[in-house]
């Protein structure tokens, strides 16, 4: 039964928030936004039709806080909420909560939330359906005797994993027998501050993997699809990078095979709207499930810009019960797209994180090329939320075509006011490895000499000195004040009183 979606409250911020608002523009649906204190300057707090304050305080009392926001929606005549990715987005009970409140919740059942959440049920699950998981062990016992024999009949290198967490928290690889316990301890303690639940699964660990997922929607007919493959793999403390599409390791037996298996899963457990079967491959081309993601991924773009689908449409369409509109067979892959996510760090300095006031937003006229940002000129990037400022993707006939892009693009996008991962990010598409292929998850460690900072030569150094000089010296010729020596800023006419 088909209900139509006049009015979506979108119970996120930044970028996610203005993304899901600009294609219900397009469809013709009303937006509802939240935003705290803090945020009330940020684009998204005012991009919608109608915008509420959620106030101060932890996030708990914000973006966490679903008796709240349910409200807000009942009150303002909403029809739906859209969790984006991150905060409610993968809790079973705000999709139940919005579904007992008369919503429609645009994402799958909170039971799928709950069997695919929990690595421990979702690998059980995925055994049952036949699908290849990685060798481990993933039950109710969680003595330390125990898992300790569990990880010798295993093998080391055995990865200890936080049966209930994400985002690299709660995990730790043992290499040597002798670390086990002083690891599987730490892991513990990570994952109960983390997630209040210090269950642990074991996993070999494989050496040499790549990260792929496969991009699934399925709608309330029975029909699913995937949406070919994203290759994750260059990541930074199990943080994703950048991400693209299609993988330079997939061949198309191999394509067919994963994205079989990622069906199998879907369809096994009557799946509906945007997921994400995430795999592990290894070197000799086998390939192991590693979790599903049940909620729009961050780097949903890259497969938008590879098959001309906007997935936030597709979302909707499923939520309203309305049946995909197309077959499998009508699903292309068309040239390449990279994604590179620009964070307010600083690598050069043990990636601290970076506050402050954003001067000024760069813009690129690099065609085929997509930033998603949340924040404008003006804004303040605090320590509330994660540090992304934007996401930033290429498009071109091959790989290397959109890499060059890529790089280009990052020339423009500049966050003045603030230190970013925008040359960092520059190294690594420029590395001979990036270029090769050679994207295993262990890449930015394995190269973590190639890509510190460089240091400029004396000639260098003495002709960039030669050029301010030589500015100084043609605007004290043309009548106007000399510059102060150390104020490069003002030389830069392009970049005064920002």
């Amino acid at each position: 039964m088909t209900k139509k979606i006049n009015k979506i409250l979108i119970a996120n911020r930044g970028e996610i928030a203005l993304r899901v608002i600009q294609t219900a523009h397009e469809m013709g649906i009303k937006t509802v936004t939240l935003y705290t204190d803090e945020e009330i300057n940020l684009p998204h707090a005012s991009a919608g039709d109608e915008s509420f304050n959620l106030g101060s305080g932890a996030l708990k009392d914000t973006y966490l806080n679903q008796e709240k926001i349910i409200g807000i929606a009942q009150s303002c005549g909403a029809d739906a909420v859209h969790p984006g990715y991150g905060f409610l987005s993968e809790k079973s009970s705000f999709a139940k909560k919005v579904r007992e409140a008369g919503l429609i919740f645009i994402g799958p059942s909170p039971e799928s939330i709950d069997l695919m959440g929990d690595k421990k049920t979702s690998k059980t699950k995925i055994q049952e359906l036949g699908v290849p998981s990685i060798p481990g062990y993933h039950g109710d016992n969680q003595e330390i005797s125990f898992l300790m024999k569990e990880a010798k009949k295993i093998g080391l290198p055995v990865l200890i994993k936080a049966s209930a967490g994400g985002g690299g928290k709660g995990m730790r690889i043992v290499y040597d027998e002798s670390e086990f316990q002083s690891a599987l301890e730490g892991a513990k303690r990570e994952a109960l501050n983390a997630f209040g639940d210090e269950t642990v699964l074991l996993e070999k660990y494989i050496t040499s993997p790549r990260h792929i997922e496969i991009q699934v929607m399925s709608d309330q007919h029975g029909n699913h699809f995937h949406l070919f493959e994203r290759e994750c793999s260059i990541q930074r403390r199990y943080q994703k990078i950048i991400e693209e599409s299609p993988s330079p390791a997939v061949t198309p037996e191999l394509r067919k095979k994963m994205t079989e298996a990622a069906i199998k899963i879907t369809s096994g457990i009557n799946y509906e709207g945007a997921g994400t079967i995430e795999l592990i491959l290894d070197t000799d081309g086998s390939f192991y499930f590693l979790e599903m993601n049940t909620r729009l991924q961050v780097e949903h773009p890259v497969t938008e810009m590879v098959t001309g689908l906007d997935l936030v449409r597709l979302q909707i369409t499923v939520a309203q019960g309305d049946k995909l509109p197309f077959t499998q067979n009508d699903l292309k892959q068309r040239g390449h797209a990279i994604e590179v996510r620009i964070y307010a760090e600083d690598p050069d300095n043990e990636f601290l994180p970076s506050i402050g006031l954003i001067k000024k937003i760069g813009k690129t006229t690099v065609r085929d090329t997509r930033l998603d940002c949340g924040y404008i000129d003006g804004n303040a990037v605090t320590i509330s939320f994660d540090p992304m400022l934007a996401k930033l993707i290429s498009w071109g006939e091959s790989r290397e075509v959109a890499a060059r892009k890529l790089n280009l693009a990052l020339n423009d996008i500049l966050f003045l006011g603030l230190k970013t991962n925008r040359d960092y990010l520059k190294r690594i598409l420029t590395l001979p490895e990036f270029h090769n292929g050679e994207t295993y998850t262990h890449f930015v460690k394995t190269y973590e000499d190639k890509l510190q900072k460089k240091t400029p030569s004396k000639e260098q150094t003495a002709m960039a000195v030669a050029a301010f000089l030589l500015k100084k010296n043609q605007s004290s010729s043309n009548g106007q004040s000399a510059v102060k020596a150390n104020n490069v800023w003002e030389s830069l006419s392009g970049f005064r009183n920002i």
